[in-house]
């Protein structure tokens, strides 16, 4: 490669001896379209103090300053796979590249965020926790709910994670909607309100541009389906009806289109394996798209963009192990798709466009912080993910990588 000096630089009486030597090139690690290069400062930086190291990429060119190791670079295109030189630049001008490091290749962060839920014993949480969908391990503190939140909707676009509504303590049905940008770890921030205080939320369902959530219970079971922009804070709106009242519906999207399943409305037995479809665009009520193999309710959904997974719960008020899907371009009833490790109840999900993981809400009166997750194309039972750092029945969940985005 040959030298190049940045731009506004004047170049005094050139003296190769005051240049500095090359780094000496560390490790570069992939991130969401970066790239972070490490490198070691050369022992001999010539005739004055290095000013800047610059990285370089290849393919592309792309380049990025910095004082010291690491350099991040940006703008870089995932799933490409990069090398990169460094160079020291002094006041005599710039020094021989490094070597390239070895190859790397940027992906989009994958990241699941489970927020509040409770307890048997009573308690409510406001705790938000999350996870690296495409690598198996336990969850990490990501901070807190602006409120204690449980059985409420969630849901994301590629950089922002929505969680509305729910129970509080003292069981008080709450209309708070919150927001966190999902790659800096922190507390929520206030979003807007529901149109009422709901617990019970089917959600949530979103596009990138829009999160939608179905019915829930307010001072009795409503079959209210309503949606924010993500983007843009402010109030919920209303969308359409539903095709009953009911709460505890799960929620799966391709990037057109969004689907409730299941729910419950008023006692053990009257339970419904209804699945509804709305486009997530066009504002209007629910049209049928087909039934499960079983009724459900507290049950969990999640998706990439072309399969969406429902588990968990069951009828009659028993839970169950039962792993069902849908072809979300095909209208049609639920078909089998393997077990949970377990008989699992008040589950919530996550999901890449590879992967589904389960955050086990509770075994009968025990509540879980054990994570599972399955292969969405590829029908067959659950494995162990991981913990997460809190557990928890019925929370909240989002991710910036799910079937609602193209």
């Amino acid at each position: 490669m040959s030298m190049r000096y940045p731009a506004g630089f004047i170049r005094p009486g050139y003296d190769p001896l005051k240049n500095p030597d090359a780094p000496t090139i560390g490790t570069a690690t992939g991130g969401d379209a970066s790239a972070s290069v490490a490198f070691t400062a050369p022992s001999d930086t010539g005739g004055s103090a290095v000013s800047a190291y610059y990285a370089v990429s290849n393919p592309g060119g792309i380049t990025a300053s910095g004082a010291t190791s690491p350099v991040s670079v940006t703008g870089l295109t995932n799933g490409t796979p990069y090398t990169f030189t460094v160079w020291a630049l002094n006041t005599y001008g710039p020094g021989p590249y490094s070597a390239a490091s070895g190859s790397v290749t940027p992906a989009q962060l994958q990241r699941g965020i489970f927020a509040g839920g409770s307890s048997n014993a009573g308690d409510y949480f406001s705790s938000i926790s999350y996870i690296d969908i495409s690598t198996l391990g336990n969850g990490s503190s990501f901070g807190n709910l602006t409120v204690t939140q449980s059985q409420g909707g969630g849901f994301a676009s590629s950089t922002r994670a929505v969680f509305a509504g729910g129970t509080g303590t003292g069981g008080v049905r709450t209309n708070v909607i919150d927001y966190v940008t999902i790659a800096s770890v922190g507390n929520a921030t206030d979003f807007g309100d529901l149109l009422s205080g709901t617990g019970g939320i089917g959600g949530g369902s979103s596009s990138g541009t829009r999160g939608l959530l179905f019915g829930g219970f307010v001072s009795g079971f409503i079959n209210v389906i309503q949606y924010v922009t993500i983007a843009t804070t402010g109030n919920a709106v209303d969308f359409g009806d539903l095709d009953q009242t009911k709460s505890n519906t799960a929620t799966v999207a391709s990037p057109t289109l969004a689907l409730y399943a299941g729910g419950y409305a008023g006692d053990p037995g009257n339970l419904f394996s209804y699945i509804g479809q709305v486009t997530i665009a066009t504002t209007g009520n629910a049209t049928s798209f087909g039934n499960l193999t079983v009724p459900a309710f507290t049950f969990t959904g999640c998706s990439n963009n072309t399969r969406g997974v429902f588990a968990g719960s069951g009828s009659g008020g028993d839970v169950t192990n039962v792993i069902q899907y849908v072809t979300l371009a095909s209208a049609g009833n639920s078909v089998d798709f393997g077990d949970l490790t377990a008989l699992r109840g008040n589950l919530t999900s996550v999901s890449s466009p590879t992967r589904a993981v389960f955050s086990y809400g509770q075994v009968g009166g025990t509540v879980l912080n054990s994570l599972d997750y399955v292969t969405i194309a590829s029908t067959g039972n659950s494995a162990s993910f991981g913990s997460l750092n809190y557990a928890a029945k019925a929370q909240l969940s989002a991710s910036n990588c799910h079937g609602g985005l193209a």
